[in-house]
């Protein structure tokens, strides 16, 4: 014969069990008609749930069951997931980006709309992708393999009037363009932006150093001819083949260099675009799946110069300068730097004069030799400028200075 006591304590657990029951139908009905991030079941607190023993020290029945159906309520399916190599495009603004797939991962960033991240696996609920070179997840729905509707610029990156106007289009590796088969990552795209008033003609590629996820583990060719680097830098002289794409320095404040260059880079672009030049944004978000082979071979086929934004990984706030030709013979007598290594030249000495009458410290006399993959196989004047070091001020005051500098000396550059 069952006692009160016992009676009460069983009531109270089929009713938890019931109310479970309904909660779980309830879940099912409601989101049978819409789409979102897949939440997580809450967890329901049961008073003696799959706690309770009997005196011989065994699970009761009820016990067992409302454990049971507790599972069922809030065990969510591993998804399956298929190995994929692409690039997507964040579709929102403010989308989590988790450390481990499911709705309680760890947000380790929030993405805005038209940052492109390397997905490499994917599900019908959520994809897998590189993210700073570490794996990372976000809900599939929040993502789309097309760029050019969903990566587009937003007010969240400080995107001008004049840029919001001008019109873009995506711009993509062209297998025929002339050493274009020597790119190892080119499954991304640059964003050509055209100028809405008093145009120009005249396109400049803006190139955000860095930002190419897993660039750091693939090597490129130095120079078309195969013929080994004349200079040191970050592959040392002698070597035939360089990194694909550095994933630059760390700024003294903990600041990633390559989140310096895009908002650099950003900032000329708008300057540029309000002075009637159009712009090929090389990098337009966090992560562009072009390297250095790449991004040159686009500026030679799509801009009539190409700049590419660094700062120096050295720690005494020296100054800008240019990476000018290595004054070297055999270098200088391979084409293509055979026929523009003097034109690099002139666009490096115009960028310094711009800088320096804008008030930017310069150091030393405005240059420093090296042989690099981007003036290897540039065919339109190319410069990589570096506008400080480590130690710089990076603040937007600063930037924008620099911004205005940079524009000045591509005026002078053109003669306009």
């Amino acid at each position: 014969m069952i006692n009160k006591r016992e009676s009460h304590k069983r009531n109270k657990i089929w009713s938890c069990a019931i109310s479970l029951a309904v909660l779980g139908a309830s879940m099912m009905t409601g989101c049978a008609s819409r789409t979102y991030e897949p939440i997580e079941t809450p967890a329901v607190e049961i008073e003696g749930a799959g706690l309770e023993k009997t005196e011989a020290g065994t699970e009761t029945q009820e016990s067992l069951q409302i454990s049971e159906l507790e599972t069922v309520l809030t065990t969510e399916t591993a998804p399956s997931f298929k190995e994929v190599s692409e690039t997507v495009y964040v579709t929102a603004d403010n989308v989590n980006l988790r450390k481990n797939y499911g709705p309680t991962g760890e947000v380790i960033a929030k993405l805005n709309k038209g940052t492109a991240l390397k997905r490499t696996a994917s599900s019908d609920t959520w994809s897998k992708v590189v993210y700073q070179d570490q794996d990372a997840y976000i809900s599939s729905q929040y993502v789309s393999a097309t760029a050019a509707e969903t990566a587009a610029p937003t007010t969240a990156q400080a995107v001008s009037a004049d840029a919001v106007k001008a019109g873009t289009t995506q711009v993509a590796l062209d297998s025929s363009w002339k050493y274009a088969n020597f790119s190892k990552i080119n499954s991304g795209t640059a964003t050509l932006y055209t100028a809405q008033g008093n145009r120009k003609g005249i396109t400049v590629c803006v190139n955000a150093g860095h930002g190419t996820s897993g660039g750091q583990s693939v090597k490129t060719q130095c120079h078309p001819d195969g013929t080994a680097k004349v200079t040191g830098g970050t592959t040392g002289a002698g070597a035939t083949t360089a990194v694909a794409v550095s994933s630059g320095m760390t700024f003294s404040d903990g600041t990633a260099e390559a989140k310096v260059t895009l908002a650099e880079a950003r900032l000329l672009r708008d300057k540029l675009l309000a002075n009637g030049y159009d712009v090929l944004m090389i990098r337009d978000g966090d992560d562009v799946q072009l390297d250095n082979v790449a991004r040159t071979v686009m500026a030679n086929n799509k801009a009539n110069c190409h700049i590419a934004i660094h700062w120096d990984s050295t720690t005494s706030n020296k100054g800008a300068f240019y990476m000018s030709v290595p004054s070297n013979s055999s270098y200088r007598s391979m084409e293509p730097v055979a026929s523009t290594w003097q034109k690099h030249n002139a666009l490096g000495e115009s960028l310094v004069a711009g800088l320096k009458a804008n008030g930017t410290k310069i150091f030393s006399g405005g240059s420093m030799e090296m042989d690099l993959t981007q003036t290897s196989y540039s065919t339109v004047p190319s410069v990589d400028i570096e506008l400080g070091d480590k130690s710089s001020d990076h603040s937007q005051a600063a930037l924008d200075a620099l911004a205005t500098g940079l524009a000045n000396g591509v005026d002078q550059y053109f003669g306009q």
